[in-house]
């Protein structure tokens, strides 16, 4: 009898193993414009005021921005930070820090948070809005949260169930259907060394967002153009990420100059060292998660007011890079921190599976979808990386821009700062429309990468 039901037991777990989870009831979907936004963050601000009522966020440029420009001012030019996060007075603000920043603030003691007022600036077009409305009762997952069907343009779970779904948000996190910016990612070590490991240009673009593509069976794709630094010019790398991770892997290419043909490069993924930064991260650490989900269990831990970067336009679209680049971690003085809820996902390596971190902690902005931080355990249980995200909306297109980035290394006392705007150049282009499918390929790389 005992036998007969266990084996029942694990019928039932591979069984559901396979079902479909989420597809919101209609009376909690009812909230999305109510006590909710219409992407599912809490629409009251907090009873303390430091967080305020979502207003429907950035929607008009200040008029110093040049219309088709890539380059936004700050709309925030000229507000003072409102006091000042360090080690000496971090226990009065301890519930409201992440692990990885208290741990900084204690490791490093030049470290600290300038805190400004709240400003809750994301906003999106109205067709996403709509989308993401229409699609609460219908998107779900499967596969054991590997795959989602029955969502299209827009955020297909606005009020997220369980982890897969909120980082399903997150994957999708609204970039504009594509963006064309000329970046460069450094590397600073332990004695403030500054070594710049990549330079050049970056398109992204969102299938998913396509209206004319409804059934896409690729979510999001990532080209890489590199300039610089000398030894790097003429790489470039290709990335394509499946809507079924379940079924279906990232198609991933590098065109290498000394080859001078482009192949197949499946390690662009899970935790090979990433090239981008001269291996000083992961490459599922792009945008602090990026890729595949099969190697962890996500839970979805709820949701808390924290401290995050947020509103970062002197950093992201500010003059020099070496006014950002300091020993340790990023400027402090140029780091701009907000008060926002944030969505908390833990993922835990599976049994059997293998990868850098045994646990992941992401904190997801309620207003754009985009992990605004994460923390990353080594293989002892031990704090090993902390990530932040840059966010700085491009209020001209209404679309949160969070691909400004860092990873900083608590073991090499080291950091990469990736996807810094360069001066005089582009800054963040929309097209508006999507690329042809052969730039998409592997032929097309090979024709790009010339030196």
């Amino acid at each position: 009898m005992l036998l007969r039901k266990s084996l029942l037991t694990s019928c039932i777990v591979l069984t559901c193993a396979g079902l479909a989870f989420g597809s919101v009831s209609p009376d909690k979907a009812a909230q999305l414009g109510k006590n909710l936004t219409l992407v599912g963050a809490e629409k009251a601000g907090n009873k303390e005021g430091t967080i305020p009522e979502y207003t429907g966020g950035l929607t008009k440029p200040p008029a110093s921005f040049k219309k088709g420009s890539g380059w936004r001012p700050d709309p925030f030019e000229g507000e003072k930070s409102q006091f000042t996060i360090t080690s000496k007075n971090m226990a009065q603000y301890t519930d409201k820090l992440s692990e990885g920043v208290k741990t900084m603030l204690k490791k490093y003691p030049a470290y600290q948070l300038e805190v400004y007022k709240t400003h809750r600036s994301s906003a999106f077009p109205k067709s996403i809005l709509d989308n993401t409305v229409k699609h609460a009762t219908t998107a779900k997952t499967e596969n054991g949260g590997l795959t989602f069907t029955g969502a299209h343009a827009g955020f297909p779970f606005p009020i997220p169930q369980t982890g897969y779904e909120a980082m399903w948000n997150h994957l999708l996190r609204y970039n504009g259907l594509t963006y064309d910016v000329q970046f460069s990612s450094y590397t600073v070590d332990s004695y403030g060394q500054i070594t710049m490991q990549s330079s050049g240009n970056v398109i992204e673009e969102y299938p998913f967002y396509d209206p004319a593509k409804p059934d896409a069976k690729d979510y999001y794709a990532i080209r890489f153009n590199y300039m610089g630094p000398a030894r790097r010019v003429g790489e470039g790398a290709l990335i394509i990420d499946p809507v079924d991770q379940f079924n279906s892997k990232r198609r991933a290419w590098q065109y290498l100059p000394g080859q001078r043909r482009t192949k197949l490069a499946p390690d662009l993924s899970f935790d090979t060292p990433s090239s981008l930064t001269g291996g000083a991260y992961v490459w599922d650490d792009i945008f602090l998660f990026q890729g595949s989900m099969e190697r962890y269990d996500f839970k979805l831990i709820g949701k808390k007011e924290m401290y995050v970067p947020y509103n970062n336009y002197k950093m992201v679209y500010g003059g020099k890079h070496e006014d950002v680049l300091k020993k340790n971690f990023p400027n402090p003085e140029i780091v701009r921190w907000e008060l926002h809820r944030v969505w908390l996902v833990e993922g835990t390596l599976k049994p059997g599976k293998r990868h850098l971190y045994s646990k992941r902690v992401f904190y997801i902005d309620e207003d754009s979808w985009t992990a605004s931080l994460s923390d990353e355990y080594d293989g002892r249980g031990q704090l090993y990386r902390v990530g932040m995200t840059y966010i700085t909306p491009s209020y001209d297109v209404l679309s949160p821009f969070g691909d400004t980035y860092s990873v900083t290394d608590l073991v090499t006392n080291s950091y990469a700062l990736n996807c810094l705007l360069v001066p005089g150049k582009k800054g963040i282009l929309y097209p508006g429309k999507p690329f042809p499918p052969s730039y998409w390929t592997a032929d097309s790389l090979a024709g790009m990468g010339v030196r």
